[in-house]
């Protein structure tokens, strides 16, 4: 079993509209297949990295997304759109749990 963390840099002042985009990525990702995720960020009210928006979940197996079998959700093309004008980097970070 895997913990899957995507981590986006975000422009200051965007992270909770940011969060909000994501959050609706996540649901898409969901209806597709995908295990349910969490979108989290700090650096506000409580101690942590400012701008900077996480969104994990938990998967069997890692595989590819360019996969001709991934289930890809449908949709996002805006979603997509309104993250790239807010966010500033990203990156993926992979754990594996007992």
């Amino acid at each position: 079993m895997y913990l899957i963390r995507r981590v986006y840099t975000v422009k200051p002042g965007a992270t909770q509209q940011v969060a909000k985009i994501i959050a609706e990525m996540g649901k898409g990702h969901e209806k597709a297949g995908r295990s349910p995720t969490r979108v989290y960020w700090s650096g506000y009210t409580v101690p942590g990295t400012a701008n900077t928006v996480y969104m994990d979940w938990t998967q069997e197996t890692i595989g590819s997304p360019f996969d001709p079998d991934a289930k890809k959700p449908e949709g996002m093309g805006t979603l997509y759109e309104q993250l790239h004008e807010l966010q500033e980097d990203s990156y993926i970070e992979f754990y594996e749990m007992v």
